[in-house]
């Protein structure tokens, strides 16, 4: 989530509208505050509670119009269509839905701005793009995939056609091709997230680790989502 005075938006909601309940309220928040649940792509672990907290708090989903007819999240609260690369605000937050390459309908990263503070959400990409590239030269704070390690993901227990899979451009970032995307568009004043970790082929440690080698900064610079229900909201 990211919250700036009294708006607060929602970036995917992968988890049971329950359990989303129940973290917000542990950072001090509650379902009706949201002003907005955004969706990077259709698949379950990325929309699974948007449809109940929609229905249930009147929160409006904001998604391009091929992820919405994909999302199977049933009839929703107001929904807002957008549409890739053309910028529109909730609130204080400027947004920019950015194209990535993953195996779904059309999937998103968001690049928002907000008081001169820009964050980039970057996960479910099999590649780093153009546009990508030109939104990680730019922002203060990234979150950004670190999936796998290569040597774990092909001596690990997946069978070889999801292997190839999460290694294909429309697969998973792999930690150092992370390392390498961030490493080019270098910044030592950016703040960064490693996210959407595979609990078969990574480790937290292993990440940032990597990471922070390739750029030449110490691992406690170099933050790291735990677990996939490792949520957090962001106040600037």
């Amino acid at each position: 989530m990211l919250q700036f005075d009294d708006t607060v938006i929602m970036l995917d909601a992968g988890l049971s509208g329950r359990r989303i309940t129940s973290l917000m309220k542990q950072v001090g928040l509650e379902p009706r505050e949201l002003d907005a649940i955004l969706l990077t792509h259709e698949h379950s672990d990325h929309v699974m509670g948007s449809g109940v907290l929609s229905r249930r708090y009147k929160v409006p989903i904001y998604a391009n119009e091929n992820t919405l007819a994909c999302s199977n999240i049933g009839p929703v609260n107001d929904p807002v269509i957008f549409q890739t690369m053309h910028s529109f605000s909730i609130g204080p937050f400027s947004i920019r839905p950015l194209p990535i390459s993953h195996s779904a309908a059309e999937p998103n990263a968001f690049h928002i701005t907000c008081d001169d503070i820009s964050f980039l959400l970057a996960t479910d990409l099999g590649r780093v793009n153009d546009e990508i590239f030109s939104a990680l030269r730019e922002v203060d704070l990234v979150m950004i995939e670190a999936n796998h390690d290569v040597d774990m993901l092909i001596h690990g227990p997946y069978p070889p056609a999801l292997k190839s899979r999460v290694r294909s451009d429309h697969g998973h970032l792999s930690n150092i091709d992370c390392a390498r995307a961030l490493w080019a568009t270098f910044n030592e004043e950016r703040r960064i997230f490693l996210s959407h970790l595979s609990k078969n082929n990574n480790t937290p440690e292993l990440a940032r680790r990597t990471v922070a080698r390739t750029l030449g900064c110490d691992e406690d610079s170099v933050d790291c989502l735990l677990h996939p229900r490792d949520v957090r909201s962001m106040r600037v």
